[in-house]
């Protein structure tokens, strides 16, 4: 099994999208208040959900995490787009050398995302 897609669906998915655009880039899907990105081996897809109704309850229960290679850089350039900071660049201890680093954001929706060391191994 792989994943395929991840959804995340919102109440105001027109701004939780333009959001991720900020992050992404542009998009490689649009429709209506739909949007999707292919990031990695998945696609995220934002939208409209009738059961989702304002911010996230327990954003800690799901996170995506976005593999980049400059977690500090890309920390600072998406907390500038107004991301809220859950958990400044810091190094989780899995490595002996302190390669990897992590951080954790939320999106406008209060979802937490992660920005990730690219994994070796």
């Amino acid at each position: 099994m792989k994943s395929m897609t991840i959804m995340l669906g919102s109440d105001n998915a027109k701004a939780l999208g333009e959001f991720y655009i900020k992050v992404l880039g542009k998009p490689d899907w649009q429709q209506e208040d739909w949007t999707g990105f292919a990031v990695g081996d998945a696609f995220l897809m934002i939208g409209s959900h009738s059961d989702i109704k304002g911010k996230n309850q327990e954003p800690a229960r799901s996170m995506i995490n976005f593999s980049v290679d400059d977690v500090p850089g890309e920390f600072e350039r998406i907390k500038a787009l107004g991301a809220e900071v859950i958990a400044e660049p810091y190094h989780p201890g899995m490595d002996e050398e302190g390669k990897t680093w992590l951080a954790t954001l939320a999106d406008p929706d209060g979802n937490y995302f992660q920005l990730a060391t690219p994994w070796e191994g």
